[in-house]
């Protein structure tokens, strides 16, 4: 079976990933705009009849803007919690209200959509609720971890048992602090439920990789606080350190913000 993946955005201004095969796929978050999820699919020849989930992974508005438009105007089921479902609803920026399309799931138990098996497991952030999710597929397993303050003992297992990881360098440090964002939203960032940094994202990595691991992409890039070629450098060259060659033992990606990345294919 040929598993695709594609981010079709990936930062601090919207969020949307498409896993699936050749008949169908999921949609993880849905933070922009229906048209330009409509079209980015349209381009790889994918029409949204074909997509029979969307899984958000909280309400924050770079990741929820066009579920109303998915859920209610195009049937799609939308999968997440029942707080993060509250906090969907009660979101300036989802002016279509979900009703039809909503489909709860629970932290750690599985369920199964065609041929994906799908965990969700706790993050911590500070949305209404908020989790990240391991998709098992034909033999591969996916970890999506979008939105994390730092890697609690559950996160490190879904982290460590990915062949293939999306996970957070929202920021580099310095940057963040010689910014011009105020001193509460720079606390906000850098706090225990707010976002990781390049450097917290290379030492996580660093110290846990193992072989099982194929692909890196790093995501939810900051658009003032950081630049993909910062953070790429910032991970590859602890991992590095510690003997992983990128390229090698490892693919690693830094994601782009506002634009679709290739489509990748695995066998």
């Amino acid at each position: 079976m040929k598993i695709k993946f594609i981010s079709l955005a990936s930062g601090s201004s919207g969020n949307c990933y498409f896993i699936g095969t050749d008949a169908y796929g999921i949609l993880v978050d849905a933070g922009i705009g229906i048209r330009t999820i409509k079209k980015h699919l349209k381009d790889l020849g994918i029409g949204l009849d074909r997509i029979r989930a969307v899984l958000i992974t909280h309400d924050h508005a770079d990741h929820i803007k066009a579920v109303g438009h998915l859920g209610e105007k195009f049937g799609i089921p939308i999968y997440s919690t029942p707080e993060i479902h509250i906090g969907i609803n009660k979101s300036y920026c989802v002016t279509e209200k979900l009703s039809t399309s909503v489909r709860y799931l629970s932290k750690g138990t599985q369920i199964q959509i065609e041929d994906f098996r799908i965990t969700a497991f706790e993050v911590p952030h500070d949305g209404t609720d908020n989790v990240g999710y391991c998709i098992e597929v034909d033999g591969k397993t996916f970890s999506f971890l979008t939105d994390l303050g730092h890697i609690t003992s559950t996160a490190a297992e879904y982290i460590c048992k990915a062949n293939y990881l999306i996970l957070e360098a929202n920021y580099d440090e310095e940057m963040l602090k010689m910014g011009s964002y105020p001193q509460y939203l720079k606390e906000r960032i850098a706090g225990s439920n707010g976002h990781m940094s390049n450097r917290e994202t290379a030492e996580f990595l660093a110290e846990n990789i193992n072989e099982g691991l194929k692909y890196i992409w790093l995501c939810h890039l900051s658009k003032d606080n950081n630049h993909p070629e910062l953070a790429y450098k910032t991970v590859e060259l602890l991992l590095r350190s510690k003997g992983v060659l990128v390229g090698k033992d490892v693919q690693l990606i830094a994601l782009k913000r506002s634009t679709p990345s290739i489509l990748y294919e695995f066998e």
